[in-house]
Order: C-alpha cells, then structure tokens, then sequence
C-alpha cells in the first residue's frame, strides 16, 4: 500500500491547525504550529507559562485571529487569514480555570444557557448531562450554594450541552483541591470520550498530560518541538529541556571518542555523534541505583549499569511514596540526585557506591 493510499484511509481529523502564525510586536508568541486531533481524542498542549499555548487555543476559539495559517474543522476551511467563521458557529466549547457560570442563574439555567431548540428539549438535554455528571439532585440551586468541584462539573456540563465537535480546556482544573482534582479530571476524560469529542488541553503540568492524553504536543517558545504519546515523548525526549521538563534531571559532561562518552560511572554510547564532540548525559534521579552492600569496599563494573562511583550523603528526604537522596559525589564535586522506592532516609554523611542505568541515559550534543 503507498504512502498516497494510506493516507486516503486515515480519517479525516475533526480538528486540524496547519501553520499557524501570531505575532505581538513583531515577536512570534506562535510560530508556525501545526496538529491535528480525532474525534474522541484528546490532545495536550504542554509547555511553561508564556510559550503560545492560550494564545494557539484562542485563535482555534476565533477570539483571536492568526496573522498566517489555517483552521479545519471536519475538513472544512473555518478560518485563515481572508475567510473566517464566526466564533458562535464553529462547534467549539470552551472551558477555563474560570468557570464563569452565571451567579444569578440556576444550575439548570446556566447548562442550558447556550442551548436553542423547544424548552421542553433544552431541559431533557439539561437534566441528561446533570445525571451524567451526578449533579441532577442540584438542579434548581445557584453556583453559590455548590463546591468548586460541583462548579467546575456545572461547567463541564454547560460547555457539553450544544454537542460541540471540539472542546478547548484551558488550564481547567489548577483551581481545584489536590484531593478533588484527580477523580474529577478523570470523570471529565471519561464523558469527553462517551460525548465523541476532539479535545485540545493547555496545561503546563507534566503530570495532567500523562494522565490525560492520548497525545502530548510539547511546545516552546511558540513552537511545538514534539508530539506523540506520553510514553513515547517521555522516553524519547528530543533534547535536555524536554527531558527535564517531565521530571528532575542529573548531568554529566563528558566528550565523545569513538562513538563512546567516557564518565566516571564508564562508557556510554554516543551513535553518529563525531568525535571530539561535547556531550550532555542526561539521566533521572530514578535511573540512579545504590549499593547497598559494598559499604564502601570500591567500585564495582556491573555490565547493565557501567562503573560504580562513590558520593556522599548531603541530605535525604522522604517524599510519600518514594524518597529523594542528594549525594556529593568525590569525582567532580557535583550534587547527583537519586530516588528510592518507599522510606529511605540514610544519615548526611554516609558514603554509598552508585550506578547508572545505560539504557536509561540520553546523550545530547552540549
């Protein structure tokens, strides 16, 4: 099957952004992004505050427009730079950390706020999407009288009424209480996904990405510097940023001979990279492992971690479900971090060998 072919067969996306361009004062705050998202699917756009990503949703809402690119929605054309579709008609719901349900209308009321059609099938509509989200026994109370919880599930509810092909989520849930957030993040995904709806979710929260989409976009400096599944964008970062904008990171500096980086935890693998070249190793603290029973009888060659090296204990924290170790290591003077399943709270100044996972480290030009 060619290429041609193949592409024929894949669906058609409900939501595609080709190229799109917004400059504030001559800055690209969005440069050149492009994605596309299935119906049911979610996607997150992941990256720090400031890199274009409110921005990318609100010229896909049509509240702001683009200086260059498009917008498809279904495959059909919504908006470039010469035609555009009105925001009111482009199928798109919109939630933010805001709720901005309105105080003196009713729960029923602000559900069906944006609904047209009979009464009597606005308020069927209203009353199956308040089961749905288990606030029926709410009805005819006010915002007021709910938790912000209940609101934010209100919310959800009011943006789901019209049946939109898109839901935009902005930051939705970082107003809620740690212990509330969790179960209604997932009852969200769960009713976003029963509804057949594309999503596009800002956040610039590693966490809420894994745990949510299907596909993370992680973007920098107004651009998008990759996309795929967590599990691949995890553990296959393009660069040092972008593994550390997942978790904490330990470095090493070494430079290549031979296609090898040589360190004090032994050689590692550097394919394609010329010699003489600096390198970057980069590993998480998790991929650290203690020897427990050498006691500080010398290094040890392991064949799938390399070469042990001694540190000392700086400090140690206990975290909850894992403990966090900071070492001095003797080779350079440097602070490597490393985490431990469960309570591990060695004294400051005790010495301990460590390794390094080599199939767990990324090489990257310095």
């Amino acid at each position: 099957m060619n290429a041609e072919t193949q592409a024929h067969l894949r669906p058609t996306p409900r939501l595609e952004i080709r190229n799109m361009v917004r400059q504030f004062d001559g800055r690209a705050v969005v440069d050149d992004v492009s994605l596309s998202i299935q119906a049911g699917q979610v996607t997150c756009l992941l990256g720090p505050s400031g890199c274009g990503k409110s921005t990318t949703l609100r010229m896909i809402a049509g509240v702001e427009m683009q200086d260059s690119g498009e917008i498809y929605v279904d495959g059909k054309l919504i908006c470039d730079t010469v035609f555009r579709v009105p925001p009111e008609r482009r199928e798109i719901g919109l939630m933010f950390q805001d709720f901005a349900l309105f105080p003196h209308l009713s729960v029923a009321d602000n559900v069906a706020f944006g609904l047209k059609g009979p009464k009597a099938e606005k308020r069927t509509r209203v009353e199956e999407l308040l089961r749905k989200v288990d606030l029926i026994q709410y009805i005819d109370e006010f915002p007021h009288q709910l938790s912000g919880g209940e609101q934010q599930r209100v919310a959800l509810a009011r943006a789901l009424a019209p049946r939109p092909r898109i839901m935009l989520m902005d930051e939705p849930f970082s107003g809620l209480d740690n212990r509330l957030r969790d179960g209604i993040r997932d009852e969200t995904l769960a009713l976003l996904k029963e509804e057949d709806t594309a999503v596009l979710l800002v956040t610039h929260e590693p966490e809420e990405a894994m745990r949510m989409a299907d596909e993370i976009a992680l973007m920098r400096n107004g651009q998008i510097v990759q996309s795929g599944a967590p599990y691949n964008v995890y553990t296959r970062p393009v660069d040092k940023a972008a593994v550390g904008f997942f978790s904490d990171i330990n470095t090493l500096s070494a430079r290549v001979d031979g296609a090898l980086a040589d360190t004090p935890f032994g050689q590692f693998l550097a394919p394609g990279v010329p010699d003489g070249t600096d390198v970057e190793i980069v590993f998480r603290p998790q991929h650290v492992k203690l020897d427990f029973d050498r006691g500080g009888k010398g290094p040890l060659p392991t064949p799938a971690a390399g070469v042990a090296a001694r540190g000392v204990v700086e400090r140690a924290r206990f975290l909850g479900n894992e403990s966090l170790v900071e070492f001095r290591m003797d080779f350079d003077g440097s602070v490597l971090r490393a985490t431990v399943p469960n309570v591990f709270v060695p004294e400051a100044g005790r010495v301990m060998w460590l390794t390094v996972r080599r199939d767990r480290c990324f090489v990257f030009p310095a």
